[in-house]
C-alpha cells in the first residue's frame, strides 16, 4: 500500500539531509544557526509551490503553513524540526540508498572501520529488503529529525493533490533548535491555531509516545583565585581542582546516563570549560517525575555548597533553568490524540507502542504550553551519530499513519488514503 510514497520519501530526505542545519546550544540568537534559514525558507518555498495556505516564516523561526479541510473537523497539527543535533559532525552530510537491504553488516565508505551490524541492532534485522538510508561515515545522517519533514512534506503534497480525501484543518509546523530545547515557545499554540498536534520524531515503527522526561539545565560557575604558580602556595584557588572534585562528588555508579534506563533519571555532565582562574560545568537533569527532578537539582546544589565550605576563598555558583516537562501530566487527562493515533496503528495492521521517551521532543513543550501533542514514529535509528540511518519504507508508513490519523480525527474512515 505504501509504495506509492517511497520514491518521494527517499529524494526528499537524501535532498533535505544534504542540507547542514545543525543548531548551537552556545549561541544566543534565534535560530541559534543561520544555516537553519536555509531549511526553512526552502520549506517555506515548497509549502507555497504545492499549494498550502497562510504559509509563513513566524517572528520565532518557525515555518506554519494550512492544508484547508474538506470536511468540519477539529484542526490537527503535525510538527518536526529542521535542526539536527550538535553532539557529532554534521557538515558535509552525503546521505547514501541501499535498495534491497540484505541482511549483513553494512559498512560506510567515508569510515572503512565503521559497521552497521543486525547483530548489535536487532531491529536492522528486521529491515531485509527495506531500502535504507545512511551516512558516509564521519556525519550524521539527519533522519532526526528530516525523516519527520520528509513524511510531514509528502503528506502535505499528497493532500492537497488528493482533495477527495476527507479531513479537517490541518496546520504543519517545522521548527528549529528542538536539539537544544528552544524550538517551542509560549507564541508556537496561537501561531499554530490547533485543537492537538503530533511531532513527527519517534523511531521504532508503532510508536506513539505520550511519556518524556522531564526536564532541567544546571551551570556551574567555579571562580577560583589566580595568582603566578611560582608564588603560589597559600595563595592559589584552583578552580579547576574544584570543579574535579565536584563531578567526583557526584553520584557517578547510580545516576549517570550510562547507568539507567527505563525510568530511571540521571544527571549528565555536558561541558567542562575553563581553566585554574575560572571553571564552567554544564549538566542536564533528567527524570520522568517531578519530585525527583527536583531532588537532583537540590542535590547539585548540596554538592557545590559542600565543595564551597572547603574552600571559602573560592565562589561556586549553581544556576538550575526549566527546560521542558514530562508531556504526561497533561496528555493523561485527556488521551484523545493517542487513542486516535493508536486506533490509526491498529488499522495499518501494526500494534501500536507506548514507552517513555528517554528524552524530549517539541511535543513536550507544547504540551505544557497547551496543545497536547504526542509523539508519533519515523522510523530513525542510531540517531545523533555516524550510524544513523532510517527504512524508507518505515517512512512510508508513518505517512500513512499521519493520513489515517487526520482522517480518524475528522470521524471518517482512515483508509480513504487517496
Amino acid at each position: 500500500m505504501q509504495k506509492k510514497f517511497d520514491q518521494e520519501l527517499e529524494d526528499r530526505l537524501v535532498r533535505y539531509a544534504s542540507i547542514d542545519s545543525q543548531s548551537d546550544e552556545n549561541s544566543p540568537t534565534t535560530p541559534s544557526t543561520e544555516i537553519q534559514l536555509n531549511m526553512l525558507n526552502l520549506l517555506k518555498q515548497e509549502l507555497t509551490e504545492i499549494g498550502a495556505q497562510d504559509v509563513e516564516l513566524t517572528g520565532d523561526s518557525v515555518v506554519v503553513a494550512t492544508i484547508p479541510g474538506t470536511v468540519p473537523g477539529p484542526t490537527v497539527g503535525f510538527l518536526a524540526h529542521v535542526d539536527t543535533a550538535p553532539q557529532f559532525n554534521a557538515t558535509g552530510v552525503k546521505p547514501r540508498v541501499i535498495k534491497g537491504y540484505n541482511g549483513g553488516d553494512i559498512s560506510f565508505p567515508d569510515d572503512p572501520e565503521l559497521v552497521l551490524s543486525p547483530e548489535e541492532h536487532p531491529y536492522l534485522a528486521e529491515k531485509i529488503g527495506h531500502d535504507l538510508i545512511t551516512a558516509s561515515g564521519t556525519t550524521l545522517l539527519g533522519a532526526d529529525d528530516k525523516a519527520g519533514v520528509s513524511i510531514l512534506m509528502t503528506m502535505t503534497r499528497h493532500l492537497l493533490e488528493n482533495k477527495d480525501i476527507p479531513h479537517g484543518p490541518i496546520r504543519i509546523a517545522f521548527t528549529p533548535d528542538e536539539e537544544i530545547g528552544r524550538g517551542v515557545t509560549e507564541q508556537l499554540p496561537k501561531d499554530l491555531g490547533a485543537d492537538f498536534a503530533y511531532t513527527l520524531d519517534g523511531q521504532e515503527v508503532g510508536e506513539i509516545e505520550y511519556e518524556s522526561f522531564s526536564a532541567d539545565r544546571a551551570v556551574i560557575r567555579i571562580e577560583g583565585v589566580s595568582i603566578h604558580p611560582g608564588l603560589a602556595k597559600g595563595k592559589m584557588v584552583n578552580a579547576a581542582h574544584l570543579a574535579a572534585k565536584i563531578v567526583q562528588t557526584l553520584p557517578q555508579a547510580t545516576m549517570t546516563p550510562e547507568v539507567t534506563d527505563g525510568r530511571e533519571g540521571f544527571i549528565h555532565i555536558t561541558d567542562m570549560n575553563g581553566g585554574s582562574s575560572e571553571m564552567e560545568i554544564k549538566l542536564i537533569l533528567r527524570d520522568f517525575e517531578m519530585e525527583a527532578l527536583e531532588a537532583q537539582g537540590d542535590l547539585v546544589r548540596q554538592v557545590c555548597a559542600t565543595v564551597q565550605a572547603t574552600e571559602p576563598r573560592a565562589v561556586i555558583t549553581c544556576e538550575i533553568y526549566h527546560q521542558y516537562r514530562n508531556m504526561r501530566y497533561w496528555l493523561e487527562k485527556d488521551m484523545t490524540p493517542v487513542d486516535l493515533a493508536r486506533d490509526a496503528c491498529r488499522e495499518l495492521g501494526i500494534e501500536p507502542l507506548s514507552v517513555p521517551i528517554r528524552g524530549g521532543t517539541d511535543g513536550s513543550r507544547l504540551t505544557e504550553f497547551g496543545t497536547p501533542c504526542p509523539n508519533l514514529f519515523t522510523g530513525m535509528q542510531c540517531i545523533h551519530g555516524p550510524l544513523e540511518w532510517v527504512s524508507v519504507q518505515d517512512m512510508a508508513l508513518a505517512t500513512e499513519l499521519c493520513l489515517s490519523v487526520v482522517q480518524k480525527a475528522a470521524g471518517t474512515d482512515g483508509n480513504s488514503a487517496g
